[in-house]
């Protein structure tokens, strides 16, 4: 599996420099960036005094399959320094690149065309069989906002043209679900130039999201836990105390109070542990489960934001939970359920990366090579298979990553748990044992949803904007055929919405099939249809995205199946 991952990124680093050199032979006056392969395809930066446009897009592609037929060889050499920016004496971005490197510098040529890279790459340019390209877009130099910006074409290439054209596929369906245009259109939130990264939340969907944070309530009750609630803006000092100013700083956003420096919190887990502080604890009260719906902002830089997928202030279904050192692969274990039971409830797959130390981190090596044991041991009593993730542990500890799996196939980060021997030490926290002496307890921060706002995202897109009944803003709409019928509609819309189903009631002097196709737009569950013999048999029509056209039902029978349904767990 790692063999054909490694080959096909080869094989789009590949089609990254054929790109590259075929831009060049259109464009000869552009300047190049970098151009590595990244999940799904690969991309270049050129610095161009013109953006690309879609037509660009064309040419280049076509001049790439000219360069495949080519078929030119892909040769590897080294330079010296000197030699190195000789050769790439009109091209800044390589210079400013090799004043970085140590040791000589790495180079690919094929043909007239020669790149500073490290590589690898396949042999010959007609191994490039299976190749799209796909957009263009803005991107600054080294991601940072004071450089230029460049104009960056993606492209994506496969083994096959089969695995290319299943790809596309995807990728057309993906753009059918997006959640950026189905929010817009079922008017669920909305993206404004006024806060960028700053989603608004409108009528429909604050109802989804106080309808997932019910639920969130209610199973995390279930489960022992007390919700709390901490400050969204504290002083400096704590960050520093935390670790966090000096590993997040930069995703920081801060102010002056009274003449001291605060920051809006970009993680609940220090309010936490002040929380924890407040009182003596014991052995007893464990394990101890804190849960907060936090308010979390970070500064992403305005390239990376993207929808409610990365945003800078979002919801974060936080936990921690604190317990001796010997209740933790318990502790684990019992949270791993909880994410497969959340997980299972919606439909999604998922798999699993655990994580290790990173290069910045704080704490000795036996307490992570310990922290990181108990993980892995809990993994491996649950018999869930995972991949190890080199060095992309917290800075405070190591880390079980949960990737939900959509229903095209797409992957996406949420549900992480997180064991941190070092934040209870840096906080001073304690409880008494059965001893009677005071010891330091063990921490785990996890989330379920990930965020709010991104598990939003996700589900839209997972269900093309279909939620379950439960959860759907508005779960059925009432629609008279004409205003003759307006009287049992309105009855029938008031029975319904007294039972406690969100419902709206369409007596518009449209044409039925016109409002059925506006409530299939926004994806409601149910229409029920009001006409002559409904009117004169106090019954209803009853439509739905399962069966269609349902036919003719009783009313309390369907309040009696509705009820049935509106719960998570059915």
């Amino acid at each position: 599996m790692q063999q054909s991952e490694d080959a096909l990124r080869t094989l789009r680093h590949s089609a990254s420099h054929v790109m590259a050199q075929a831009a060049l032979r259109l464009y000869p006056g552009i300047k190049l960036a970098i151009g590595p392969a990244i999940d799904d395809g690969f991309y270049y930066d050129f610095d161009t005094e013109t953006a690309f446009t879609t037509a660009d897009l064309e040419k280049i592609e076509a001049e790439m399959k000219k360069i495949v037929k080519e078929n030119l060889p892909i040769v590897h050499f080294t330079a010296t320094a000197d030699e190195a920016r000789t050769m790439m004496a009109n091209e800044p971005y390589k210079l400013e690149l090799i004043d970085g490197l140590e040791g000589d510098p790495s180079f690919y040529k094929q043909g007239e065309f020669t790149d500073l890279c490290a590589g690898p790459h396949i042999r010959y340019t007609s191994g490039l069989k299976a190749f799209k390209l796909l957009s263009v877009a803005g991107a600054y130099w080294r991601g940072d906002e004071k450089n230029k910006m460049l104009s960056r074409i993606y492209g994506t290439a496969f083994q096959t043209k089969e695995e290319l054209e299943t790809h596309l596929t995807r990728l057309e369906e993906a753009k059918k679900r997006d959640h950026r245009k189905l929010g817009a259109e079922m008017e669920l939130f909305a993206l404004m130039e006024e806060g960028p990264g700053f989603p608004f939340f409108l009528p429909k969907g604050v109802v989804l999201r106080n309808k997932l944070i019910d639920f969130w309530r209610g199973i995390h009750r279930r489960e022992g836990y007390h919700e709390i609630s901490t400050p969204i803006m504290l002083n400096k000092g704590l960050w520093e105390r935390s670790g966090h100013w000096d590993h997040y700083r930069d995703n920081m956003y801060g102010s002056v109070i009274d003449e001291t420096d605060y920051q809006i919190k970009p993680m609940n887990c220090p309010g936490g542990m002040l929380a924890y502080n407040t009182k003596l604890h014991s052995y007893r009260e464990f394990p101890l489960k804190f849960g907060e719906l936090g308010l979390v902002h970070r500064h992403e830089k305005s390239g990376t934001l993207h929808g409610l997928i990365r945003v800078r202030c979002f919801t974060q279904d936080d936990a921690h939970i604190f317990m001796t050192p010997s209740q933790v692969k318990d502790e684990v274990l019992a949270v791993i359920n909880l994410i497969e039971e959340v997980y299972g409830i919606f439909g999604f797959k998922f798999s699993i990366e655990l994580s290790t130390r990173p290069e910045s981190s704080i704490g000795t090596a036996e307490d992570w090579e310990r922290a990181t044991e108990a993980l892995r041991q809990a993994l491996e009593e649950k018999g869930l298979p995972y991949k190890i993730n080199e060095g992309d542990g917290a800075f405070y500890g190591p880390k079980i990553d949960f990737h939900l799996e959509d229903c095209i196939g797409r992957s996406f980060q949420c549900g992480t748990i997180q064991l941190d021997m070092q934040m209870p030490e840096l906080f001073g926290l304690t409880y008494v044992g059965a001893d009677n002496g005071k010891h330091r307890p063990v921490m785990i921060h996890r989330t379920v949803f990930g965020s709010i706002e991104r598990f939003i995202a996700i589900l839209t897109e997972h269900t093309a904007g279909w939620f379950p009944f439960w959860l759907a803003p508005v779960q059925i709409i009432v629609m008279p055929i004409s205003e003759k019928y307006h009287g049992w509609a309105s009855e029938v819309y008031k029975k319904i919405n007294d039972a406690g189903f969100r419902a709206e009631a369409d007596m518009r002097g449209e044409k039925i099939g016109y409002k059925i196709r506006e409530a299939q737009l926004q994806r409601i569950p149910y229409m029920v249809v009001i006409g002559e013999r409904e009117a004169a048999e106090g019954n209803i029509t009853v439509r739905s995205r399962e069966q269609g056209d349902e036919g003719m039902k009783g009313l309390d029978e369907m309040l009696a199946f509705w009820r049935e349904i509106n719960s998570p767990f059915k």
